[in-house]
């Protein structure tokens, strides 16, 4: 899912996430932090999916991706516009079995309910002992735990999932971003030809959020560019030796994200970006990654690529809404 240039913090006119009236401290680890309420409308699409959306008749696959600063807490009011059971439930953030998004703790909408889910988040903090325990920092998602069975398989087979970001104060913020999900043998609900294509320009900062879902493993390989393997994809200083990736596993229910400066030391161009299982490959677990000249046009021989892309052709399988393949 693209973002118009970023799904920004703090309560600018383009959050997604709006900040209450002043501030809160759930406890210590929150101090500073803010509560944040947002409307999320769940609804049908055409082909027997299902997405998330910010306003109604605005839901898409991936959802919409959410930000917070650790300390924040978030209100999500969800409303359920199907006839269908189904939740969220978020990834590394805080929250009670009321909040939890699973029918293990009655904690889901029913048809045409609208229910509020509650997460929190938290700054390191040093436990009784002198013990350090984690904050919440990093490259979280959600998803639907209720559809079709009590772990949402159905939820998930048909869209319901979106990328969270739970950032550190004073982290480095992208000029764009873009949420991966593969999920069985799609990417964002797609398979090559249609996969998203996703721009930026030479030089631009671009911050990519990777999730994993279904019952298949995958890795994430992205062509001309690298990032280090740290919670951001950036090096903390001229010292940090931490290992320099463009691979990475995304399992079942794993997620990660880094940032990259679009084309360097590459160039502009057309860059895959795909599954790297090969028959995953082979069967269309591929897109794009257009990063145009400074001035925004076409570097030569871009085009060409994207034709011969659109040629491509996935093994002759066929993806039905419940996320089987079908030869």
């Amino acid at each position: 899912m693209r973002v118009s240039r970023r799904s920004m913090l703090a309560g600018t006119a383009a959050g997604v996430l709006i900040p209450a009236v002043g501030a809160v401290a759930a406890d210590s680890a929150a101090a500073a932090g803010l509560t944040r309420r947002i409307t999320i409308y769940a609804e049908a699409l055409p082909g027997g999916l299902y997405g998330y959306g910010l306003e109604p008749g605005k839901a898409t696959i991936p959802g919409p991706l959410l930000e917070v600063y650790e300390g924040d807490t978030v209100e999500i009011e969800l409303v359920n516009l199907t006839d269908q059971r189904l939740s969220i439930h978020p990834h590394g953030v805080i929250y009670d079995t009321a909040s939890d998004g699973a029918p293990l703790n009655a904690s889901f909408n029913n048809p045409r309910e609208t229910r509020t889910y509650t997460w929190k988040t938290r700054t390191r903090y040093e436990a009784s002992g002198g013990f350090w325990m984690p904050g919440s920092a990093g490259y979280w998602h959600y998803h639907d735990h209720a559809m079709g069975t009590d772990h949402g398989t159905g939820g998930l087979a048909r869209g319901l999932y979106g990328g969270l970001i739970v950032r550190k104060r004073g982290d480095l913020l992208p000029a764009k971003q873009y949420t991966v999900v593969f999920n069985e043998m799609m990417i964002n609900h797609e398979m090559a030809p249609d996969t998203p294509m996703f721009e930026a320009r030479l030089g631009e900062r671009v911050e990519w959020v990777c999730v994993g879902y279904g019952s298949l493993p995958h890795t994430f390989h992205l062509h001309g560019h690298r990032w280090a393997d740290t919670r951001t994809g950036m090096l903390d200083g001229a010292a940090d030796n931490a290992q320099i990736v463009d691979n990475k596993n995304l399992d079942p229910g794993s997620s990660f994200g880094f940032q990259v400066i679009a084309g360097e030391g590459a160039g502009p161009g057309v860059w895959m970006y795909h599954c790297h299982v090969q028959t995953h490959s082979d069967g269309g677990m591929v897109g794009l990654f257009l990063v145009r000249n400074p001035d925004g046009s076409l570097p030569d021989g871009a085009q060409d690529a994207i034709d011969r892309f659109k040629q491509h052709g996935h093994a002759g399988h066929d993806m039905s809404p419940d996320g089987r393949t079908h030869a």
